[in-house]
């Protein structure tokens, strides 16, 4: 069935009037009611009967509006989806969050994806940096947000999309809690700390030592993720370092969230890839990103 004159009868069906069918369609108004009457024969009945102001459907015509309706907008659906495959607009995106960043630039950044790239399917998960390296290295994931630096992949790119500060966790009842001012190293230094894994993420755990306690941490504890690091600084456990993002993020009660002296101690947040990687739907991620310059490793 010829498309074209299907969609020369779906306007002519939506305005049930010749002439201002015609405008809408920029022709003659002649050449329209030719392009009904072969629709007409190709089908076999009758679609429009004229009337002194216009026209209308009958039974058949009724079908055929509403068929072609549907059958128009599957078509244009179509020719968009592959107009999105010959630009490299769809496909899948395979994303990992690392665990101490959900929420904040690493969020914004996945929902401007998904508004802007409609017809990519995204797949996300979430995992300590070390596992996202592995997985970016097997080739399981496209992408993924990390807490750089990462030496032990330096085949892997990544870009930083921010810098966060550190706070200090403190249970309640420490008597540092009660200060207003902010703390020093020195005033910390031997405390019990409790960190996350090293082999979780090597690089970030050696930023947040050696910025904060560069004569060694006393590590009493390690806890998997941010939110369990919090919970056992609240029941006195110890004290922690956290990035601020999830640390208000998380609020958990019994802990108070200090401030430390200059220089103020940061961890970065990248996102990282494999340049060797079919890049295709990696690099329409990668222009949403603030410019800033790719570092390797």
């Amino acid at each position: 069935m010829d498309l074209r004159r299907l969609g020369y009868f779906a306007v002519l069906a939506d305005e049930l009037n010749f002439t201002r069918a015609a405008r809408r369609l920029h022709i003659a108004q002649p050449a329209l009611s030719q392009q009904i009457q072969a629709l007409e024969r190709q089908i076999g009945a009758r679609l429009i009967l004229r009337e002194t102001k216009g026209c209308s459907l009958t039974p058949v015509g009724l079908v055929v509006a509403e068929e072609a309706t549907r059958l128009l907008r599957q078509v244009s659906a179509a020719e968009e989806r592959i107009q999105a495959a010959v630009r490299g607009r769809s496909g899948r995106l395979r994303l990992a969050y690392t665990r101490s960043a959900r929420g904040g630039v690493a969020d914004a950044l996945v929902t401007a994806f998904r508004t802007q790239f409609r017809d990519i399917e995204l797949t996300l998960q979430t995992g300590w940096t070390a596992h996202n390296v592995a997985e970016l290295r097997a080739g399981r994931l496209d992408a993924a947000f990390i807490r750089p630096p990462i030496d032990e992949a330096p085949e892997l790119v990544y870009r930083v999309l921010a810098e966060e500060e550190l706070l200090l966790a403190l249970p309640a009842r420490h008597p540092l809690a009660a200060l207003r001012t902010k703390i020093s190293r020195e005033q910390i230094a031997d405390e019990p700390v409790l960190l996350f894994p090293r082999e979780n993420g090597p690089g970030m755990h050696r930023l947040i030592t050696d910025q904060i306690w560069p004569s060694g941490p006393r590590i009493v504890g390690e806890e998997p993720d941010d939110e369990q690091l919090l919970l056992a600084v609240a029941a006195g456990h110890g004290i922690s370092a956290v990035p601020a993002g999830r640390a208000h993020a998380l609020r958990v009660p019994g802990v108070r969230l200090r401030h430390l002296t200059a220089p103020v101690p940061t961890v970065p947040l990248a996102l990282a890839y494999n340049p060797t990687a079919d890049l295709r739907v990696v690099n329409l991620l990668l222009p949403l990103i603030a410019p800033r310059p790719a570092r390797h490793r």
